[in-house]
């Protein structure tokens, strides 16, 4: 995200002006804008307009709006969000508080203006502003006839590319059109690799399948690599992981973060620390379980005991359109902090915060057992 002109007091009102540079960015800004907030930015609208010949007919001028948010939609495979609300600025073509939806997109600026930026607010946009923290891994998940490219984030995890293909059964005179669907399959997935996977981007590539379909699909992308001189794979090859994972579905995206060998290579991330945390959680609950809860009420009661260690919060909870509820686990983030607690905030687009969110969103490690939570009603 680059950050054109910041003019806020912290705690207090504001205006940001922003260009979002890559999706991650644009969920930033989901994450960022809520009802009550006002967006500048310049739309493209349809006018009539009166032509010489007396009719009358439609043309597309650019115009600038600012509208009072009162609902914000992500559309992650279009790349786009749209924030709809009443126009609060003058204009010939919309009247004030005529409703409209501005259409944020990559590369276009817009103002974005708080009465009150909290901190998390403020973190968040620290975050988007510091370009080391960009995609972080690009994985292939794969099975015959099926394989995803995956491209993991700081926010988000996005799919630029889905291929699949009818390979037929491998016996008898079938051999030969399994080979060839086969090795066709394998041809398109090496397009979208090329295509969507940049090393000077990610740390490393991981292709991951059930049985030995990781292993061919690496076998050919190597091959045709050295013969088609593909300089972006033959100099990162040491970079590139073969992991196994039960399916070339989505979901099992969750094994692959989980391999230690990938762990190691994005450790420092905002995704692998997210994996990770999610992961002892689990583990308290199941080997201590009086040292982890999870639900706002045993979560916050815990707190009030000083007993919260580590805090795993998904950041759907700050999108509350009531203020007071935004406000209730911002002051749960700050106040775990200053006890000297720590805070993992998930973003709901990765896996492991799909998880949490079935646990209510939030939970926590205790620093001593508290049994008697149980006999709270959640």
């Amino acid at each position: 995200m680059k950050i054109v002109r910041r003019d806020f007091v912290p705690d207090g009102p504001g205006s940001v002006k922003m260009i979002p540079d890559e999706a991650d960015d644009l969920w930033l800004a989901y994450n960022l804008i809520a009802p009550g907030d006002t967006v500048m930015a310049v739309t493209i609208r349809k006018v009539l307009r009166e032509a010489a010949s007396g009719s009358r007919e439609a043309e597309r001028v650019k115009l600038k709006l600012e509208i009072k948010v009162e609902n914000v939609d992500y559309d992650k495979e279009g790349g786009v969000l749209r924030v709809r609300g009443k126009n609060i600025l003058e204009n010939e073509h919309v009247k004030i508080g005529q409703f409209h939806t501005l259409e944020l997109e990559l590369k276009r600026a817009f103002v974005l203006r708080k009465v009150l930026w909290d901190t998390l607010a403020i973190e968040a946009l620290k975050q988007a502003s510091d370009p080391s923290a960009s995609a972080d891994l690009a994985v292939v998940l794969m099975q015959e006839g099926l394989a995803h490219i995956l491209l993991v984030g700081k926010s988000l995890t996005i799919t630029p590319s889905r291929i699949e293909a009818s390979i037929p059964r491998k016996h008898g005179p079938s051999v030969a059109g399994y080979d060839k669907a086969l090795n066709k399959f394998y041809e398109n997935v090496l397009q979208a690799f090329v295509k969507h996977i940049d090393f000077k981007v990610v740390r490393c590539a991981v292709i991951a399948s059930p049985g030995f379909t990781k292993d061919q699909f690496h076998r050919h992308l190597m091959l045709e690599a050295e013969r088609r001189d593909l300089r972006n794979i033959i100099e990162n090859k040491s970079r590139i992981i073969l992991v196994h994972s039960t399916s070339g579905y989505k979901h099992s995206l969750r094994e692959v973060l989980d391999a230690p060998n990938v762990m190691n290579m994005i450790k420092d991330t905002k995704a692998a620390q997210e994996v990770r945390a999610l992961k002892d959680f689990y583990t308290m609950l199941s080997n201590d379980p009086h040292r982890a809860c999870y639900g706002p009420k045993h979560v916050e009661v815990a707190h009030e005991r000083m007993a919260v260690q580590t805090l795993l919060i998904t950041d759907d909870l700050f999108r509350s359109s009531d203020v007071a509820t935004r406000q209730r686990y911002v002051n749960l983030v700050n106040t775990v902090k200053d006890s000297g607690g720590s805070v993992h905030i998930f973003s709901s687009m990765h896996v492991s915060g799909e998880q949490l969110a079935q646990l209510t969103g939030v939970a926590a490690i205790l620093r001593f057992p508290l049994p008697d939570l149980d006999d709270i009603e959640m």
